[in-house]
């Protein structure tokens, strides 16, 4: 099983799944912009990218996404992983063909049961986008 960090300061920990890719652009942008104001307020984050938004984890696929009024994803990604981690599901990495030496610096692979243990540490709440 992959290490979780520490819960930051105050014990607060958001763990965000999202689901959503440029299939549902408007859940996809919510999702990382929560992870990203939740960042930027000092709360640890760990955002889970799943299904469509697995994509997200290749260098360049973040840059290709568009939404009216809502902040860039490279822009929200940077900020997320200055204050979290961000972590692509093992079996949507799997079904995509997406191996470890495909992602973003920074970026782990991971299933399930770090998923479960994080959200269900001390202090964590988590949502699903």
């Amino acid at each position: 099983m992959a290490e979780t960090p520490p819960p930051a300061a105050g014990g607060k920990k958001l763990v965000i799944k999202v689901t959503a890719g440029a299939d549902a652009p408007e859940r996809c942008s919510q999702a990382f912009t929560v992870a990203g104001v939740a960042a930027a307020s000092g709360i640890e984050v760990s955002l889970w990218l799943t299904g469509e938004s697995s994509w997200f984890a290749l260098p360049g696929r973040a840059a290709e996404f568009e939404l009216p009024h809502a902040a860039p994803l490279p822009d929200l990604i940077a900020g997320i992983q200055a204050g979290g981690r961000i972590t692509l599901c093992t079996q949507c990495a799997a079904r995509r063909g997406i191996v470890e030496a495909d992602v973003l610096d920074g970026v782990r692979i991971a299933g399930a049961q770090v998923f479960v243990a994080e959200a269900t540490a001390d202090g964590a709440q988590a949502l699903v986008y």
